[in-house]
């Protein structure tokens, strides 16, 4: 569980980030706009990943008790 919380920290992290770069959008680049928005969906899916791993391993430990 704690790895899950860490990655809606980073998430929590990384939407500000997002969105700091999204106001301010006429000063950056598109490829920096896009490897920014590339990276934060990245650290979704990792998040998703790792919160369905901790959910399969937590049913097959309440399975074998």
């Amino acid at each position: 569980m704690l790895k899950v919380k860490l990655a809606t920290a980073i998430i929590g992290i990384s939407s500000i980030h997002l969105l700091k770069t999204f106001i301010n959008a006429d000063n950056y680049s598109d490829k920096v706009l896009i490897a920014q928005t590339a990276i934060h969906i990245t650290f979704l899916l990792s998040a998703i990943a790792i919160a369905y791993t901790d959910k399969i391993m937590s049913g097959m430990a309440a399975a074998r008790h």
